[in-house]
């Protein structure tokens, strides 16, 4: 229902505008007939506002974690699957020390199919 003055929203249960202050006016209930038997309309009952759960998909990375389990099976210890992903930091590490001494390359070979291996953006791999 609107004020008939300033257009503003007004609740049912108000007899006065909130906005310009006058007085409001209620119709009074009417009587429906339905199946030959009178109906009371029914009132109008307000409930508070419930914010809707916001749906978020997860990200996940565009490289794939087998392709990186492939290039870590057979290229680990020249950090290729470091490289596939974008790390290049860590990939030259790994070249450098061949994998970290190996105790890196048989981490990684754990860490990718688990799905603990991260991408550059540190999204998990698809």
């Amino acid at each position: 229902m609107n004020c008939k003055s300033c257009g503003a929203p007004v609740r049912d249960d108000q007899n006065f505008c909130d906005f310009c202050g006058t007085q409001i006016e209620h119709a009074k209930p009417q009587n429906v007939i339905i199946n030959n038997y009178y109906a009371a309309p029914q009132p109008t009952y307000y409930a508070p506002f419930q914010p809707q759960a916001v749906y978020t998909p997860r990200c996940v990375s565009t490289k794939n974690k087998w392709v990186a389990f492939l290039l870590c099976f057979f290229l680990g210890y020249f950090g290729a699957h470091y490289f596939y992903v974008g790390k290049g930091g860590t990939g030259l590490l790994y070249l450098f020390t061949c994998g970290l001494f190996g105790i890196g390359w048989l981490v990684d070979l754990f860490r990718i199919p688990c799905g603990a291996f991260q991408d550059r953006s540190m999204l998990p791999l698809k």
